[in-house]
């Protein structure tokens, strides 16, 4: 298995575990993984206008995992953290400086 697609699986098992329901479970859970492999921003590549509107749909879907989620780490980031890996965008991301407490920036 390639590691992009262990590192979805292993998203994708985080979020179903925090979906709040079947829709966030079966539906978003998957989009959501699928997408954070991409190398874009997570919200932006989920056709999202803002990172407000990422935190929105996440403490609406996946509340238990948003509440643990610090204020000044964003989403692809986090997610990754919990999982204990890099995301693949961040090795390659020209927004390092700008990103919250990102290992990678120093």
């Amino acid at each position: 298995m390639l590691d992009l697609e262990l590192m979805e699986k292993e998203v994708l098992a985080l979020l179903t575990k925090h979906a709040n329901d079947d829709f966030a479970k079966e539906n978003l859970a998957p989009l959501i993984a699928r997408t954070s492999i991409e190398m874009g921003h997570l919200y932006s590549d989920l056709g999202l206008p803002s990172r407000e509107e990422m935190g929105k749909l996440m403490s609406a879907n996946f509340s238990s995992l948003a509440k643990l989620k610090p204020s000044d780490v964003r989403w692809k980031k986090y997610l990754y953290d919990c999982i204990a890996k890099t995301a693949p965008a961040c090795a390659k991301c020209t927004d390092i400086s700008n990103c919250f407490h990102c290992s990678l920036a120093s």
